[in-house]
């Protein structure tokens, strides 16, 4: 059982894609970006500015159907739930996603599986939370396992906000596929970057409006669209 943290403001599950599409160096891109944004001090004056001074992050890493990623002891949890209090506890969140090894190996793009552990991800938060979100990176449409739209309505019908953001390297019009089967609840949207040099500063304007400070998002991306 997991040891019960000091209530938060929000409870955020980070779950990237790391499936076959998303290469070695794709991979470095996208974990330094989400490291990168932790380190941005007014982030994480953000993850600070609410009523209880914290939030709590964890993240997954999704690929194929759970059979085949059960090749490995736990392989969706990257980085465990960590209290976010400033910016000391930042750094220790930044240097553990940094650290996290590719797991599971790549595979299909099992999206609607890979929200699905992000939900009960969140179901397992220690730490009681006025918000619930998940956030979904990617870079394909869901090609394996249960559909996302119906895993998007379970997480919403338990109180749960799920947005996305589509790295369109792949596919231009992934966009559309994340607003259609990915999205929903209350505040939800998409984001979208044209590929993984652009995902540091796309992660970031996505982490900010989705922590509560909308400025912090605004004219980091020129042109990305969201909803």
């Amino acid at each position: 059982m997991l040891a019960a943290m000091q209530p938060v403001d929000l409870a955020l599950c980070l779950a990237v894609d790391v499936s076959a599409s998303v290469d070695f160096d794709e991979f470095g891109l996208m974990i330094g970006g989400y490291a990168a944004a932790f380190r941005d001090p007014a982030l994480v004056a953000a993850c600070t500015a609410g009523p209880r001074g914290a939030i709590a992050v964890a993240m997954l890493f999704w690929s194929g159907t759970w059979p085949s990623m059960r090749r490995t002891a736990v392989p969706e949890l990257a980085v465990p739930w960590m209290r976010v209090a400033g910016a000391e506890p930042a750094e220790a969140l930044a240097a553990a996603i940094e650290a996290a090894p590719r797991l599971p190996q790549p595979g299909a793009t099992a999206l609607g599986e890979g929200m699905a552990a992000g939900l009960a991800l969140l179901a397992r938060c220690p730490a009681e939370a006025a918000r619930l979100v998940l956030d979904v990176s990617g870079d394909g449409r869901h090609n394996q396992g249960p559909p996302p739209g119906l895993v998007r309505d379970a997480g919403v019908a338990a109180g749960v906000t799920i947005n996305g953001l589509a790295v369109l390297n792949e596919e231009p019009d992934l966009l559309e596929h994340y607003r259609a089967e990915v999205i929903g609840g209350p505040g939800c949207f998409a984001m979208d970057c044209p590929d993984y040099a652009a995902f540091a500063a796309a992660i970031r304007a996505k982490l900010g409006r989705e922590i509560g400070a909308p400025l912090l998002a605004a004219g980091n991306i020129a042109g990305a669209p969201s909803v």
